[in-house]
């Protein structure tokens, strides 16, 4: 018969359960510091050896990290997700930059259908925080904040979704987008037209989910990422352009 016997379950095979799934729903993010282990161990009411030992088998397998001093953190395993030669690639060429536009036009539209579906109250209300927070940020005109703005509220929209495949996936995809491999997110933001636009891209993003409209909210995600890709056609161009430019310039300064 298929049945072994039911055997009690180690405090700290509990403990290790429990700060896996955080990590896995990304709750618990790469660079988090952990509480203190007395803060730990009384929030999870376990000994201080039960946590001492969740914490070494974690760290052992690569999902936290001990700082001397410091404590110990959810350890950057993002990087891991791409190869330092696919990076510099990516860095290298503007077909990653249309390519990755593309991909997450398919990935988010998806992630924002799915979080109007089945997102929780507590998730939209997420969102909406993240966005009230974007709308006071604009008259700020501070555009490392804007853009870190931008990203938390479309990786709160993947959260929503509760894919949480798709979400490391994306988390990782993010974090070269903020290390500029991908563009620069600041150039987005220099014109107050555009910074408009944006936000109310964004707004748009927000009303459907907030109706829980799957259909609109996917909608207005591609039409938001398709503006961003028709933005960074025309920066593009205008490099092209001013570089023709200066040589012509510089000609006519050579014959004078």
């Amino acid at each position: 018969m298929p049945f072994h016997p039911v055997t009690p379950e180690k405090l700290s095979t509990a403990v290790t359960r429990q700060i896996e799934q955080l990590i896995l729903r990304g709750i618990l993010r790469p660079g988090e510091r952990l509480p203190s282990e007395r803060e730990l161990s009384d929030r999870l009411q376990v000994s201080r050896p039960s946590l001492r030992e969740a914490i070494a088998d974690l760290s052992q397998r690569g999902l936290l990290t001990s700082r001397a001093g410091a404590g110990v953190y959810v350890a950057d395993v993002l990087g891991s997700a791409f190869s330092d030669a696919l990076i510099q690639l990516f860095a290298n060429h503007d077909e990653a930059v249309f390519d990755y536009l593309s991909f997450r036009r398919d990935m988010e539209g998806l992630a924002a259908d799915r979080a109007a579906r089945l997102g929780s109250d507590t998730d939209l209300k997420v969102i909406a925080t993240v966005f009230a927070r974007m709308e006071a940020a604009h008259h700020k005109r501070n555009p490392e904040d804007e853009a870190a703005l931008d990203a938390e509220f479309h990786l709160s929209i993947i959260e929503a979704s509760h894919n949480v495949v798709m979400l490391h996936m994306m988390r990782s995809m993010y974090q070269l987008l903020r290390e500029g491999v991908f563009y620069n997110r600041q150039i987005m933001f220099r014109q107050n037209i555009t910074r408009t636009m944006l936000l109310d891209q964004h707004r748009a993003i927000n009303d459907a989910l907030q109706s829980r409209d799957g259909s609109a909210a996917r909608q207005a995600v591609v039409d938001h990422l398709t503006y961003v890709e028709t933005c960074l056609t025309q920066d593009r161009k205008a490099e092209a352009h001013e570089a023709v430019a200066r040589q012509r310039y510089e000609r006519t300064l050579a014959k004078g």
